[in-house]
């Protein structure tokens, strides 16, 4: 199995041992995103909707970096710290789709990287 490591200035720098995204074959999967603004470094959530966009970008650099865009998306991973607030993320989340979303799931988690509200991770297929 060959595979090929993603990476790119316009989405934050990974903040452990791993990469933006790792390809093999037709697969793309992209590591979990969170609200950091790739150019300053610093956090874009002053509130849930600004947090869900800065993630919704930086997800989209790294499928551009790999020749991808959403429509290329199967299947999409979504951890939200409170689940009241599902709603918010669904509806910012869907405009980044053209009417042909991925299979998904969204999960309720303790806390997340940075302490952020939201994170998503993805899997793309050429």
């Amino acid at each position: 199995m060959s595979k090929t490591i993603i990476n790119t200035p316009d989405a934050p720098a990974p903040i452990g041992p791993y990469n933006q995204a790792v390809q093999t074959g037709n697969l793309l999967f992209i590591s979990g995103q969170i609200c950091i603004h790739p150019p300053t470094g610093e956090m874009k959530n002053k509130d849930l909707q600004e947090e869900t966009h800065q993630v919704m970008h930086n997800l989209k650099a790294i499928l551009q970096q790999a020749g991808m865009t959403f429509s290329n998306v199967v299947k999409t991973t979504i951890f939200l710290t409170d689940m009241k607030r599902f709603a918010e993320v669904n509806e910012i989340y869907g405009q980044y789709f053209e009417g042909e979303f991925p299979a998904r799931e969204t999960v309720e988690v303790s806390a997340l990287p940075k302490f952020v509200n939201v994170e998503i991770s993805m899997v793309a297929a050429k």
